[in-house]
């Protein structure tokens, strides 16, 4: 029994950049409804092949929302709760699920139980909801106490999930968007900074609310399966096969690569039984366009994502290739506001856009891309070639990132005489001869070959 997940393309919104949103919240303006902007892309984010949108932050917050004011109210500057009711509302007509980010870790100094703390100091009955609060000194902002911030940034204040009114509180908001927005899942900010035991009770509420419930958590760094036990997570982000996806190319090393896909779906993977989020990019790191030191490469990388176990996310605007650097101090350049008819009049990066829409349906029309296994067939610096099996169906990935074309004899385990056809080139077909396949792979090209598995 597969989840809905497992059959999804992610297109990955942050709201506040992309609709344009003033940089700081007032508190004080009348709310704007900016979320709409996001209709007049859904044609196009559905022409990508996606069934599935998830937005960042939305709730009320100071700036960047990951500093939340309020969780139960959608940020003015975005628009309202009935805003976002009848997005939500348009994205389930046309078919496609919505998940929203649950920043559950911290909160914005604006965020109205720790206003009351400065207000009502050691008298606020809300003392103990942040983390380690001393009220023997004061905070870098000249509070009359003391708190513990969220990685040194005193801009977010920890909350402690010790306290279970704060973890009622937390899931009432979840219950709440659940009953007015419908979503279908939330992504988990700093999950790994999450206490496991609100995240077991999260799972449980979060399911007697929807069985089909799907709880993704932000994991930068370690073990996945920490987090993604029974009654926990469903899915991690997979930084870690984004991580090779850059490097690999930019140190023209596919034997990086290969490693990290061996150890996470291998024979002996760790992660084999997992559909971890992948992507190329996101709110939080270069776009790939400014990461990869070749552009050529760029189709590869998302044909690596594609056809690589786990689910695939778009991060919008990089279907064009669009740049944007992180920058020591500031992530506004990876989260622009983007005008849709101005990018669709201006030249397109390698066909990028084209290319994305034909792997999603290719993904979506081959079952062992979904949920085949991964086994390693051949690999040298620039060459790498991979199989997903499922059922009856199998499917060859081979990727050549060199400057020449080359042709290699790949080692399959498949009966001799399989035909297989080359998805993205359907007039290209290969026949086992010898246990290999004869493949001719041109400079910086991706072959996707496969069974029809009848």
């Amino acid at each position: 029994m597969h989840h809905w997940a497992d059959d999804s393309i992610f297109y990955h919104i942050y709201p506040l950049g992309f609709c344009g949103a003033p940089k700081e919240n007032d508190f004080t303006s009348e709310a704007v409804p900016r979320l709409e902007k996001i209709y007049g892309w859904l044609d196009h984010i559905q022409s990508l092949g996606v069934n599935a949108i998830y937005l960042g932050p939305v709730f009320e917050s100071d700036a960047h929302g990951y500093d939340t004011a309020d969780y139960c109210q959608v940020d003015r500057r975005l628009g309202d709760n009935r805003t976002l009711a009848a997005l939500s509302g348009e994205l389930h007509t046309r078919g496609m699920r919505l998940i929203l980010d649950g920043v559950f870790n911290h909160v914005g100094r604006h965020f109205w139980a720790f206003r009351d703390v400065q207000e009502n100091l050691a008298k606020s009955p809300y003392c103990s909801w942040l983390h380690r609060i001393d009220f023997s000194k004061k905070s870098p902002y000249g509070d009359p106490f003391d708190y513990e911030p969220w990685s040194g940034y005193y801009n977010l204040v920890k909350l402690n999930l010790h306290n279970q009114d704060v973890v009622d509180h937390l899931l009432g908001a979840v219950a709440q968007w659940v009953e007015d927005f419908q979503i279908d899942g939330l992504r988990l900010d700093v999950a790994d900074n999450l206490l496991p035991d609100f995240i077991r009770q999260l799972y449980t509420f979060s399911k007697n609310l929807r069985s089909d419930f799907w709880l993704m958590g932000e994991i930068y760094h370690g073990d996945y399966n920490l987090w993604t036990k029974p009654g926990m997570l469903d899915s991690a982000t997979n930084y870690d096969l984004y991580k090779a996806l850059v490097s690999t190319h930019n140190d023209e090393n596919y034997f990086e690569i290969a490693h990290t896909l061996n150890r996470q779906f291998g024979q002996y993977g760790i992660y084999k039984h997992l559909a971890l989020y992948n992507f190329v990019d996101n709110h939080d790191v270069s776009r790939i366009a400014s990461a990869l030191k070749n552009e050529k490469h760029f189709p590869l990388v998302y044909l690596l994502m594609y056809t690589n176990p786990g689910v695939p996310s778009i991060y919008y605007g990089s279907e064009w290739g669009i740049q944007g650097k992180k920058l020591p101090h500031s992530d506004d350049p990876m989260r622009p506001s983007l005008d849709l008819l101005e990018i669709k009049a201006g030249p397109k990066a390698l066909g990028l856009e084209d290319l994305i829409t034909r792997l999603s349906v290719m993904r979506n029309s081959i079952p062992a891309l979904r949920y085949g296994n991964y086994q390693q067939l051949d690999v040298s610096s620039s060459q790498l070639a991979y199989m997903r099996q499922w059922q009856r169906q199998s499917v060859v990935a081979a990727l050549n990132s060199s400057q020449e074309p080359v042709r290699r004899q790949v080692p399959v385990p498949l009966p001799e005489g399989t035909c297989m056809v080359d998805w993205l080139q359907p007039e290209v077909g290969a026949v086992v001869t010898g246990g290999k396949l004869d493949l001719e792979i041109g400079p910086n090209e991706g072959r996707v070959f496969y069974t029809r598995g009848e």
